[in-house]
């Protein structure tokens, strides 16, 4: 029998049609299959949390004080040297004292004439001889020299440099011949002195951040010469203002120069923490990475921060469904760390939610903080 052309044609599209669908059926299949195998999920479980702010800082002595002198001399002798622990009231060096020791002995010289002077005109104002104005000048004339006495004699005991409080020479004191300058908008500093045995980390905390700190809460740190031993500290004090003081408007320079400041930089604020060092490894000036502990959770419904997304309507995890449906279901959020985040409503221990999505892209973007400050 002779097939009619048009019937063969036919066929042929039936066939056509067929392996298509069936390239179709087969393409999805695969495809459903890779997306399956790249998503991974986790099941939402319960875990104490703990939520910290990170900051920088140095570290320096909770007491010290700069060295100097009340008057201007050489430097005659320094005493001490760097590192040396000294006491409150301890000479630590000396100041060349012939130019004071010459006024003092002449200020003691003219004491001695005008109270002679002062006596004799006395006896005569006693018998008659002198007036009352001339006991008066003599007795103005003894009571100056006096005190010029005082000052010069003050004057030479402050040769001898003496240490405000116990401590220890931090740094190389000033050399022997150095002039050491009495001003009091820039002295000479002849040494500085600490007291080691405390010590506080100031640190900048970003105004993100600055709200979630209080007075007494904990914190650990490290620093670069010892990186695999963690310190602790305690917060001790809050600035109430910004480290360049932007808020400051009392003039019109310094206005713009907030107006500038604020626009152009992140605002810090100095958060003061007293820390632990009971070997007295730690030195004035290293640089320390300061984790305070701002809020714990113990027993709380944790996820991990990968699997939070958020849109306009707020966060959300996605469900995977016992049947492999997925679905989105919001949820508020509670506490961060640096890997989880507390879920305070929405879901269940136990349920499965997707970690990572189908596609590289999406799982990169994935990888954010959602919704919450990066701790």
């Amino acid at each position: 029998m002779k097939i009619d052309w048009k019937v063969k044609v036919g066929i042929a599209v039936l066939i056509l049609a067929g392996a298509s669908y069936g390239g179709y059926r087969y393409y999805t299949a695969q495809q459903e299959a890779k997306q399956a195998a790249n998503v991974q999920t986790t099941q939402v479980q319960r875990m104490n949390l703990k939520s910290t702010v990170s900051a920088t800082g140095t570290i320096r002595p909770v007491d010290s004080v700069e060295v100097s002198s009340k008057i201007t001399a050489r430097l005659a002798s320094v005493l001490v040297k760097e590192n040396d622990t000294v006491k409150a009231g301890q000479v630590v060096a000396t100041l060349d004292a012939k130019d004071y020791a010459a006024k003092r002995d002449q200020a003691q010289y003219k004491v001695t004439n005008t109270q002679a002077e002062y006596e004799r005109i006395k006896y005569l104002y006693s018998i008659g001889a002198d007036t009352q104005k001339q006991l008066e000048d003599a007795q103005m004339n003894y009571d100056t020299a006096v005190s010029e006495l005082s000052q010069a004699q003050s004057d030479a005991a402050e040769t001898n440099i003496l240490a405000p409080m116990d401590g220890t020479v931090v740094g190389e004191p000033k050399t022997v011949g150095t002039m050491a300058v009495s001003t009091s908008d820039n002295p000479t500093v002849i040494m500085r002195l600490a007291n080691l045995s405390t010590k506080q980390i100031m640190a900048k905390v970003d105004e993100t951040d600055i709200g979630s700190i209080k007075d007494g809460q904990t914190a650990t740190f490290t620093v670069d010469s010892f990186p695999n031993k963690t310190f602790t500290a305690r917060v001790s004090k809050i600035s109430q203002t910004d480290t360049s003081n932007t808020w400051d408007t009392s003039s019109s320079s310094s206005s713009s120069s907030s107006s500038s400041s604020s626009s152009s930089s992140v605002i810090y604020y100095y958060v003061t923490l007293d820390v632990d060092d009971p070997d007295g490894v730690l030195y004035p000036g290293m640089t320390a990475r300061v984790d305070i502990e701002t809020a714990t959770r113990e027993n709380a419904v944790a996820i991990p921060l990968s699997a939070v997304k958020t849109d306009s309507q707020g966060s959300y995890v996605v469900i995977k469904n016992p049947d492999g449906t997925q679905e989105n279901r919001y949820i508020t959020t509670g506490i961060y760390s640096d890997e989880y985040v507390e879920a305070l409503d929405g879901l269940q221990e136990g349920e499965e939610i997707v970690t990572t999505l189908t596609t590289k892209k999406s799982s990169s973007s994935s990888s954010g903080h959602p919704g919450g400050p990066m701790f």
